[in-house]
């Protein structure tokens, strides 16, 4: 872990620069609105920390209500259980004995659970938590239309239920039903009648359930762009939301019911920069590339600036383009880049530093970068 980029008390000019900067403000709105979402609706929120990777930022959101994390490491859920965070799920398959005995470890200290989507998978977890004398929760993936993990919904996905329920060492838990490519669909009504096919499944595999005697007390999925769908569906009951807290410019390309921009949450998330030339007057160029923001979405934004474009990124520069009715950049002056998919811009960091009233008032350790395994 390189050294903190700034001090506590620090002004705003005196961060090193990039660094990975947390609006405290827009933040704590953004986990207060989730988390009255979450009691008006009576949904339950487990925030997913592969977003943030921090057990502080953790430990605020099950503060507000949150009933605990996900993940998708077992190094995350690691991270997690050391931070204090009581219960965990690995909303991922895991494979490979070592990582089971990882994960089984952790359940004598903490409430773990994981998902499956093979009978071998369910064997091996088995073995593995009767050797440690504990039990896992256990979740079935349905491919509710993502087309990544999952079994098919219904009679397959019972039968693999009755699996695990047989086996010592797991509990059924209930289904784990992510949509994850329906959350940057581009207009509200692609995302209803791709959360509304995703309920469908869902209800299809409730029956199947059903008819095997098998009690569902978990149906989890839902993402930043759907969580209204899946809680009104009446079948969801555990929301992952991850990029809420921060938000980033894909999530901002996304329509509202009205169609404008979606607005639900606050951009808290930025990385800030430093101007290092000004070649022409129409052209100023930043220290923060590929190494300190994500660029697969796109370039980031820059906020708080009219009429200038991030256009172009190498490893460690940022150039930008001012427009006509830009201001002018001077060598030394700071930019707040806001990145285009915040979840791998947080694993280039080893700092957040959370400031407010133009001061540092935080400094939180990303302890779980690069905990991919």
């Amino acid at each position: 872990m390189h050294p903190q980029p700034a001090e506590i008390g620090a002004s705003i000019a005196d961060i090193e620069t990039p660094a990975l900067i947390v609006d405290l403000d827009a933040f704590e709105r953004n986990i207060a609105r989730m988390a009255e979402f979450s009691r008006t609706s009576g949904v339950r929120v487990r925030p997913h920390a592969k977003t943030h990777k921090s057990p502080a930022i953790a430990l605020r959101q099950i503060a507000q209500g949150a009933i605990g994390q996900c993940v998708q490491t077992v190094g995350e859920a690691e991270v997690l259980v050391r931070g204090g965070v009581p219960d965990v799920l690995v909303s991922n398959e895991v494979v490979g004995e070592r990582k089971l005995r990882r994960l089984a470890a952790l359940a004598r200290d903490a409430t773990i659970a994981l998902c499956f989507d093979s009978a071998g998978q369910v064997d091996a977890a088995s073995r593995v938590a009767q050797d440690f004398g504990v039990e896992l929760g256990a979740l079935v993936e349905i491919d509710v239309g993502m087309e990544r993990c999952g079994v098919p919904p219904g009679k397959a996905a019972a039968a693999l239920a009755r699996r695990i329920a047989d086996a010592p060492g797991l509990t059924f838990r209930g289904l784990q039903a992510y949509h994850g490519r329906a959350q940057h669909l581009p207009t509200y009504q692609q995302r209803a009648q791709a959360i509304a096919s995703a309920v469908d499944a869902v209800r299809e595999t409730l029956d199947a359930l059903k008819a095997e005697d098998l009690n569902c007390e978990i149906v989890a999925g839902a993402g930043t762009g759907t969580f209204a769908f899946e809680a009104d569906s009446g079948v969801y009951n555990e929301l992952q939301v991850g990029s809420y807290v921060f938000m980033d410019t894909d999530y901002a390309r996304i329509g509202n019911k009205d169609g404008g921009r979606y607005t639900a949450f606050e951009h808290s998330l930025f990385v800030l920069a430093t101007v290092i030339s000004t070649p022409t007057a129409d052209r100023a160029i930043v220290n923060a590339g590929l190494k300190s923001y994500s660029a697969e979405k796109g370039p980031p934004w820059v906020h708080g600036l009219d009429d200038i474009e991030v256009t172009n990124v190498s490893d460690e520069h940022g150039k930008l383009v001012l427009g006509p009715k830009a201001k002018r950049l001077s060598v030394g002056e700071q930019v707040w880049l806001i990145p285009g998919h915040c979840d791998p811009t947080v694993n280039l960091h080893d700092w957040y530093v959370g400031v407010r009233n133009g001061r540092v008032e935080a400094l939180w350790p990303i302890a779980a970068r690069g905990a991919s395994a």
